[in-house]
């Protein structure tokens, strides 16, 4: 199907480079061997890359679920629940609910570029516009599903993000295995590393 190219944001320069020149398949041992844990497979941070394309995809259920609706995009009330829902779940395990609480800030606006993208694409191409509608409510039991799963990700990743530029390789890494296994095109690769970019820090700063 064919994806129109959003307009860019700025996402951390390693994990971008990684997903759009597949830096996963390319990595050479060396580089494997020193990233945290000795390995990008199964680690922690290949569980939130992982979980974080698993989370974009619901934004195509969103998008078709929204699509001819007076529904927004934008849905405050929800995205508050969200992010305080993520950020005390952390601080129950222990987790750094700041750093959380960021991560997910991340996903949910990469979730929305995914439906901006493609409520564009299906106003340009009718004709690929769905033609079923889920329902909105069944799609976010999913996501919210997903946020718990990568709130705990986040959680048993603390030990691998303990140095930015490691963690970002082995993040990198990680994102470009999966964009590559799922066939990422465009809008949600870019998007994939849009959720990222907290991940292993960031220097941006979120009112939310």
């Amino acid at each position: 199907m064919r994806r129109p190219s959003p307009s860019r944001r700025s996402m951390t320069a390693a994990v971008a480079a990684a997903l759009l020149a597949g830096v996963g398949a390319t990595a050479p041992p060396a580089m494997a061997a020193a990233l945290p844990g000795g390995t990008a497979q199964g680690s922690p941070l290949r569980s939130v890359a992982e979980l974080s394309a698993r989370r974009l995809a619901t934004g195509d259920l969103v998008a078709a679920a929204k699509w001819g609706t007076d529904s927004p995009v934008d849905d405050p009330a929800r995205e508050r629940r969200v992010l305080d829902s993520a950020a005390g779940r952390a601080g129950e395990l222990g987790a750094d609910p700041r750093l959380t609480r960021l991560v997910l800030r991340d996903q949910i606006e990469a979730n929305k570029a995914v439906q901006r993208g493609l409520h564009r694409l299906w106003r340009d191409h009718p004709s690929e516009a769905p033609t079923e509608r889920p329902r909105l409510d069944d799609v976010r039991k999913e996501v919210d599903r997903l946020n718990e799963a990568l709130v705990r990700a986040v959680a048993d990743s603390a030990p691998y993000r303990r140095a930015a530029s490691p963690c970002r390789v082995a993040l990198a890494v990680s994102a470009g295995r999966v964009r590559r296994e799922r066939r990422l095109d465009e809008l949600h690769s870019t998007a994939l590393a849009r959720s990222l970019e907290s991940v292993c820090g960031s220097r941006r700063r979120h009112a939310g």
